[in-house]
């Protein structure tokens, strides 16, 4: 399927970000990647600043379509808890590799993760990008869902801890995966870690 220029702008851009850095990355070189003049870059998107906020933007859209896509749990944290305490192991499961397979194996969301790991030590708002969609994000919401799935269950276990026990080794695993030629045997690990933890967890 043909894609239109607005779009076709966002990915080469993306690409560019992620290989040079963004700060790095010009106008001019977007252009010149799309082989169109900067006129014309000009008419679709008036700054690099606005490029960047659409994949943003879309980064949101594709989150809220895979939880949707996958019926995961919404709503407060207690709801959620006692939905996943209700949810089959499976779900969970698939879920969390669909997850893992967005950020290694999806261009666009791949790309923007390097974006962020190229930029968070030179620019204070993709830092903070980067802790919430890969690190202190992650492990905040899970804190505060596995506190309440721990409640349920009537268990005393630090909640945080459980957070980092859990997706200590799947961030750990994405950051193996740009410098492996050994994709299959980390989807492998990444579903046994998410199948011993379920059993740990009860």
């Amino acid at each position: 399927m043909e894609i239109n220029t607005k779009e076709r702008i966002l990915q080469e851009a993306l690409i560019l970000f992620a290989q040079n850095g963004y700060m790095a990355t010009s106008m001019n070189d977007i252009a010149k990647k799309l082989d169109i003049t900067k006129p014309a870059l000009y008419k679709h998107y008036k700054s690099k600043q606005e490029i960047f906020d659409s994949i943003v933007e879309r980064m949101n859209q594709m989150d809220q379509q895979r939880a949707e896509k996958y019926q995961m749990p919404e709503g407060t944290f207690q709801k959620m808890a006692e939905s996943y305490n209700r949810t089959p192991l499976e779900k969970i499961k698939i879920f969390s590799e669909v997850q893992f397979r967005h950020w290694t194996e999806e261009d666009f969301s791949c790309n923007f993760r390097k974006m962020l790991t190229l930029e968070q030590y030179r620019n204070e708002e993709m830092n903070q990008l980067y802790q919430n969609y890969l690190a202190t994000g992650p492990i905040q919401y899970m804190t505060e869902l596995f506190a309440e799935m721990l409640k349920e269950k009537g268990k005393e276990d630090n909640p945080k801890q459980v957070a980092l026990d859990f997706y200590g080794p799947i961030f750990l695993l994405i950051s193996m995966y740009d410098d492996a030629k050994q994709e299959k045997e980390l989807l492998q690990l990444l579903k046994e870690h998410i199948e011993q933890f379920a059993k740990k967890l009860g």
